[in-house]
């Protein structure tokens, strides 16, 4: 059987990564206002960040229609695929799961669905591994336990600049939003079981990369790690001090993704985080 590994344009997987592995990609689509934008067709994230800095009114996203599955289900066919293993960003921040899963339903070739629990990176990493996985060879049920095993320990932590994002789309005061602008709050985001939690503050921005170094140093049980940012002039700062916990092992396959709209939208410019798995019981004894 040759199994393709379809996703979404949420795991912000750099395009090269995307043409070596021969994944599929399923763009959402972004709106301005009236103007209406298809992810990495009609734009690309710096062209994303442009408009965000420019546009007066909040971006929003929505999910594919399944017929835009359905479309990549039949390029992947017309491939030479056998069986399909679609990886979606969490079911619990967009309707794209659902999308894959109607569309699928019409399909004549196997099709296995899995709610990677996560967005950005985090599902990017999890995407990589089980295209890998396909391209080696392995079977489409060994690569469907792998993704949802993978789901289960993954990590995604955030660094936001500030809460204006979040303040211009509704999801917090503005009194609490001008506080915290005022007293320079880093808000920290973790992206666990598929929801986005608070994950603390920090005053200042040193410190909040500072932290999310020390969120990869005190786990040391890891298998694989990626950096993503909006447009930050400071990621190398990130991947240095990253670089001197000296996991030679992590760093070889680093990743470094570009932050795109789904995420973006609501944390706003020069976030920066980090996305990474833990390793399983099994691979730490």
């Amino acid at each position: 059987m040759t199994v393709r590994i379809i996703t979404d344009t949420a795991c912000d997987l750099p395009e090269a990564v995307v043409r070596e592995l021969g994944i599929i990609m399923v763009p959402l689509t972004i709106r301005f206002g009236d103007d209406e934008f298809v992810d990495r067709r009609d734009l690309d994230a710096a062209e994303f960040w442009h408009k965000v800095a420019t546009s007066p009114t909040l971006p929003e996203t929505a999910a594919p229609a399944p017929g835009d599955f359905i479309a990549a289900y039949q390029q992947a066919r017309d491939e030479g695929a056998t069986g399909i293993v679609v990886i979606t960003l969490s079911g619990e921040l967009s309707g794209t799961l659902s999308s894959a899963r109607v569309a699928a339903d019409a399909s004549p070739i196997p099709i296995e669905i899995v709610d990677s629990r996560s967005v950005t990176m985090g599902e990017g990493l999890t995407v990589m591994a089980c295209a890998q996985a396909a391209a080696a060879g392995a079977s489409m049920a060994d690569i469907v336990a792998s993704a949802h095993d993978l789901a289960r320990r993954t990590r995604v932590l955030g660094a936001l600049d500030s809460l204006e994002h979040l303040r211009k789309g509704g999801r917090i005061g503005g009194a609490k939003a001008m506080l915290a602008s005022a007293l320079s709050i880093k808000p920290l985001i973790d992206v666990r079981d598929g929801r986005v939690e608070e994950g603390g503050r920090q005053r200042t921005r040193s410190k909040a990369m500072a932290w999310l170094v020390e969120q990869v140093r005190v786990s040391p049980r890891l298998e694989r790690l990626a950096v993503m940012h909006a447009q930050c002039d400071d990621v190398h700062l990130l991947v240095e001090a990253l670089t001197a916990l000296g996991r030679d092992d992590l760093l070889e396959g680093l990743v470094i993704g570009d932050l795109g709209p789904v995420v973006g939208t609501h944390a706003g410019p020069r976030t920066i985080g980090v996305a990474f798995h833990v390793a399983s019981e099994a691979t730490a004894s």
